[in-house]
């Protein structure tokens, strides 16, 4: 009897060093496994235990992550392709856009009758449909460029500042008083300037179009931009969509819906968030970048 429990106590010993070992195994896949998805490696994982199923699970893995390495760097070989003729074209267009805009100012001086002066003005309004969208298909991919941005101390106040100060004609045109909210010091992070009055602009600028009359902005001590405006012809579908890019509402139509997306891009760049709400007849767009 006493050899028996002897020998139920060893088998069982073995099965709990065994199970210790496989426990093991698992926890060293798992933490390796969650640093090869965050880190663009070729290294496999590695196992300190010698269980075999331990080892077969690592294994496994290691030939589903060499693929998916192998698909991510033709994604990114085929983004930045994708970039580069964009950008290329967007850039290409310019010239003959100027040309062309030479031609029709030159048009412009000729005598001409009432349907050839109603087509001119059509042509031209065409023109800068294509001229718009060509300057920010630019700015969109030059923005995804990932070399671009220098982080430096900036004072998000002052930013925000020059940008309101920018736009301040565009408002009084339209009878607009802008409403604002300052903290008392300067509120720095790093952010790289350029960047940063371009997603403020954006942001203003998309706010005129859509405006009830209205505009109010806050900025608190914590990094947290809030945009607000009465917005009666947006509804909260359209203003969850308003950072997809091309996405343009009814009011909109002139606009080539890549000035959210491409203030969604740079904030996230730098290490901030952004999002839309519409709610009581208002749209919301808060901008944060934590300490």
């Amino acid at each position: 009897m006493g050899m028996l429990c002897i020998g139920f106590g060893l088998l069982a010993a073995g099965l709990l060093g065994k199970l210790w070992l496989l426990c093991r195994g698992l926890d060293e896949i798992a933490e390796q496994l969650r640093e090869r998805l965050a880190e663009d490696t070729n290294s496999p994982i590695f196992l300190s235990v010698r269980d075999a199923h331990a080892r077969k699970l690592a294994a496994e893995l290691n030939v589903q992550l060499k693929q998916l390495r192998g698909q991510r760097q033709r994604y990114q070989q085929g983004d930045a392709e994708l970039k580069a003729a964009v950008t290329n074209l967007s850039h290409d267009l310019r010239t003959p856009l100027t040309a062309i805009w030479g031609y029709l100012d030159l048009l412009e001086r000729e005598a001409l009758s009432e349907n050839a002066g109603r087509y001119l003005a059509l042509i031209e309004g065409r023109m800068e449909a294509m001229t718009r969208l060509t300057e920010e298909l630019f700015r969109y991919f030059l923005a995804a460029d990932r070399e671009e941005l220098v982080l430096e101390p900036l004072d998000l106040r002052g930013c925000l500042e020059e940008s309101l100060v920018s736009f301040y004609a565009a408002m009084s045109q339209r009878g607009i008083e802008p409403q604002v909210s300052l903290p008392e010091g300067p509120v720095i992070r790093r952010l790289d300037s350029a960047a940063l009055s371009r997603i403020f602009g954006n942001i203003i600028g998309n706010a005129l179009k859509y405006s009830g009359g209205d505009f109010a902005v806050v900025l608190d001590g914590a990094g947290t931009v809030v945009f607000s405006n009465a917005a009666p012809t947006l509804d909260p579908v359209s203003a969850a969509r308003l950072f997809d890019r091309f996405y343009t509402v009814e009011t909109g139509r002139e606009a080539t819906g890549l000035g959210l997306s491409i203030a969604k891009l740079l904030t996230q760049r730098m290490g901030g968030s952004i999002q839309a709400e519409y709610r009581d007849g208002r749209l919301w767009i808060e901008v944060r970048f934590p300490a």
